[in-house]
């Protein structure tokens, strides 16, 4: 039997703007566990965690820069599997985007002959950049050695996207529902939320939460693979995965997890559950002909199917938890 949803919770608000109410929700948290026997998640036999990447404003509030097309109704679905099956769900994480105004895709670090900034979704290759098309405005040297080494792994070519997730601006947080969904799980379950950032540095981006698209550019080490989540995530029986965007950071994060599963214990690929209607792709930008690597949907179903091929469960938001 699922439980029922919080009383605070409106499907209707999911998508807007507001202060968490904390002191509703968590008041009503510790009522609902009395009322549903809701158990502390360490008396868990079999560890369940929701996996929640970039589930923030930047990508989920329709008025935000970098807003994904389906966001919200993805929130709406994950939202009621959370509440509907809290008390199987031992543990939240959650990852959230974190950026400056001047890091390498964004349009600060770029000027064209002009002086102007490139749009949004302009691409850089490395020959935009030797031919002066568009010129670093700091770092000249390894701004291009990084447009090198990631058109050198085939996964991306170097995007500029709008100004996102900015550390200190209200695109950086939550989604308002989906934090009161965190703070509610944290006080009926008697567990903390674990949330981690990723994507400061200045010289890579950082779809995957695990690690940069580059981790070396001319000599100086921009990231590493994030070990320590690794292995707190694999404590977990299963691992339920959500968020945005499915083209970009949910898919990176999941290739990450399965290169790391392969070369430690093949075995755990299963644990991995994929909540295919709780996440959506970015748009393909306006470009005709368009490269085969931007078309992100395209590049998002594949990848799906090669993962799920791989191991990994394909999942829905209606399947029931089963054991």
């Amino acid at each position: 039997m699922s439980l029922p949803l919080p009383s605070f919770y409106d499907d209707a608000h999911v998508g807007s703007l507001y202060l968490e109410r904390a002191a509703r929700v968590t008041d009503e948290a510790r009522r609902y566990a009395r009322e549903h026997g809701v158990r502390p998640a360490r008396e868990d036999r079999v560890r369940i965690a929701a996996f929640g990447i970039d589930a923030q404003v930047a990508f989920c509030q329709p008025e935000a820069s970098l807003f994904v097309p389906g966001a919200v109704e993805d929130s709406q679905r994950t939202l009621r599997w959370l509440y509907r099956n809290l008390e199987r769900i031992t543990g939240l994480v959650f990852s959230m985007d974190t950026h400056r105004a001047f890091q390498i895709f964004h349009p600060g670090w770029w000027q064209g002959p002009d002086g102007q900034p490139p749009p949004p979704l302009t691409v850089i290759t490395p020959a935009d950049v030797r031919s002066g098309r568009w010129r670093a405005t700091r770092h000249p040297e390894e701004s291009l050695a990084y447009c090198e080494r990631l058109e050198a792994t085939g996964r991306y070519v170097l995007t500029v996207w709008p100004y996102h997730a900015l550390l200190g601006g209200l695109s950086h947080a939550l989604l308002p529902a989906m934090m009161e969904a965190s703070l509610f799980h944290a006080l009926a379950r008697d567990t903390p939320t674990h949330i981690i950032q990723k994507g400061e540095e200045a010289l890579t981006e950082n779809y995957s939460v695990f690690s940069p698209e580059v981790t070396e550019v001319s000599g100086r080490t921009v990231g590493r693979f994030d070990q320590a989540l690794f292995d707190h995530l694999l404590t977990f029986d299963r691992v339920y995965v959500f968020g945005q965007a499915k083209s970009h950071c949910v898919l990176s994060t999941l290739m990450d997890l399965k290169r790391r599963i392969e070369e430690t214990d093949r075995s755990k690929m299963g644990r991995i559950h994929i909540l295919e209607d709780a996440m959506s792709p970015v748009p393909a930008p306006p470009l005709d002909p368009l490269p085969p690597g931007l078309d992100f949907p395209r590049v998002a179903n594949e990848a799906m199917r090669a993962l799920q091929e791989a191991g990994m469960k394909v999942v829905r938001t209606t399947d029931p938890i089963q054991g």
